[in-house]
């Protein structure tokens, strides 16, 4: 009954939200009607699972349908609509889960405090430099950003990420440098080359909230593996390797997500040692490497490209909107991986790939993440006083980044305070969102440029003030 179309300039995540929409809104399909499985529906559509979680979290944040757990997705039985295309609140409380994350982060409200988001605003952004670049390309076109592209994506700007990576000591050949649609296409695509249904994948704990559905829905068995405050631990993940023989590890060994912390030397070189060891692929997700130091040491570096994918974008640093991401890759692998790309989406986008090319030619790109990075050493030090003038404890003291992991002192659920905070337009993330297996924490996660607002720190400071009075000896 859904169907989508490859040719049609409509993103094939938007044709599936459109069509299951109007299915819903014509009675079609009636409130506690069970939608197909991801899987089952990425295979009636000819796209990648991925694709369908993403409709389906969309559809869960527009309220037409919900999630539960373990059981699928079913279109929701308290819906009120004003239009055609605008959805209110259902009388019902929402639950704090990841649905509701989803929807409350990207919801584009002003009014509200993303506090426990995972980007930069909109005046981090290089906005100079995608202007200057619209500018360039409308006066001398590229030729590469009229047609479909290359599969490998935009000669030129391959060729700068190689130059980038030769910067941080990662040798590269072109044909292993693969471009994608932003990072969640690259880290997907190498997760399906790596492995199959039923095969172990290991994440950190807590980790990044986004990939575990999509392991999921690709049938993988995922095991957590702590994260500690100088990286993973090798004690956990030694044992883990010996008995489960995972097929693949996914990290941050920069800017960790939600911690902020980076692996240390040591960890990087027992991390792999043990993979060589046990025979196990690392996928490096250095997303957020742009925001750090390119003196911190990555597994890509360490091991060049043996056995590490190591993945990352300009989404953090340059737009979200733009979608170009990367994959750096073992050369035995890097045709698997380029098949996989062609039958799922056949190229990137020629056209977001010309724009950053435009960008990182011109030369000001370097400048702007230093400034970037200054920016965010102010921010995280007034973030960091601020949450601990409030009663909270921080996990570790970020060298770069945005993100802050931090708990409040007393031993405090922070499901009902993040339903608090919601209550007053400020939207955090409760920690157990971070973990494979939705884990209870006290920790939350911290954005610190999304910070500057005098409404979040009393709201957190009164939580304490509640909680202090009500352990007082009455």
């Amino acid at each position: 009954m859904i169907q989508t179309d490859p040719h049609s300039p409509t993103p094939l995540v938007t044709q599936i939200v459109q069509q299951v929409t109007t299915l819903v809104r014509s009675q079609n399909w009636t409130p506690g009607t069970r939608l197909p499985s991801i899987r089952h529906l990425a295979r009636q559509c000819s796209v990648s699972p991925l694709t369908v979680s993403n409709a389906y979290n969309r559809l869960v944040a527009d309220g037409i349908l919900e999630a539960r757990r373990a059981s699928g997705f079913f279109v929701a039985r308290h819906r009120e609509h004003v239009t055609d295309n605008t959805v209110i609140h259902s009388d019902i409380t929402p639950s704090i889960d990841s649905s509701w994350m989803l929807q409350r982060a990207y919801e584009n409200n002003a009014s509200v405090v993303q506090a426990g988001c995972g980007w930069l605003p909109d005046s981090y952004l290089f906005r100079e430099g995608i202007r200057h670049a619209f500018t360039a390309l409308g006066r001398r076109p590229d030729p590469e950003m009229s047609g479909y592209g290359n599969p490998y994506g935009h000669a030129g700007l391959r060729e700068l990420i190689r130059l980038l990576l030769l910067r941080q000591g990662i040798r590269c050949d072109l044909p292993a440098l693969i471009l994608t649609h932003g990072a969640s296409q690259a880290l997907e695509l190498s997760i399906r080359c790596l492995t199959q249904p039923g095969d172990t994948v290991l994440v950190e704990d807590p980790g990044y909230c986004n990939l575990f559905p999509t392991l999921e829905a690709l049938g993988l068995r995922t095991i957590g593996i702590p994260r500690f405050h100088d990286g993973p631990c090798l004690a956990t993940l030694e044992r883990i390797a010996r008995t489960e023989q995972p097929k693949a590890f996914i990290l941050n060994t920069r800017l960790h997500n939600p911690t902020g912390t980076n692996c240390s030397p040591s960890v990087t070189h027992h991390v792999l040692s043990l993979a060589e060891r046990h025979d196990f692929m690392i996928i490096e997700d250095d997303i957020f490497g742009g925001l750090a130091d390119e003196n911190t040491p990555t597994l890509a570096h360490l091991d060049q490209l043996e056995r590490v994918i190591f993945i990352s974008s300009f989404s953090k640093t340059i737009s979200p909107g733009l979608r170009v991401g990367f994959l750096a890759c073992p050369a035995k692998i890097a045709a698997r991986i380029l098949h996989l790309k062609m039958a799922s989406s056949l190229t990137s986008s020629s056209m977001n790939e010309a724009i950053v090319h435009t960008i990182l030619a011109d030369g000001r790109h370097r400048l702007h993440l230093e400034r970037l990075r200054e920016k965010l050493a102010t921010t995280r030090k007034t973030a960091i006083s601020s949450l601990e003038a409030a009663g909270l404890e921080i996990f570790s003291y970020p060298e770069g980044g945005m993100f802050l992991w931090a708990r409040f002192c007393t031993d405090l659920d922070p499901v009902p305070v993040a339903r608090k905070a919601a209550e007053q337009a400020i939207m955090l993330a409760p920690g157990f969102l971070f973990s494979p297996n939705q884990r209870q924490t006290s920790w939350l996660r911290f954005n610190t440029s999304q910070m500057n607002s005098p409404k979040l720190f009393r709201c957190l400071a009164e939580i304490t003030s509640s909680q202090n009075n009500a352990q007082k000896p009455r």
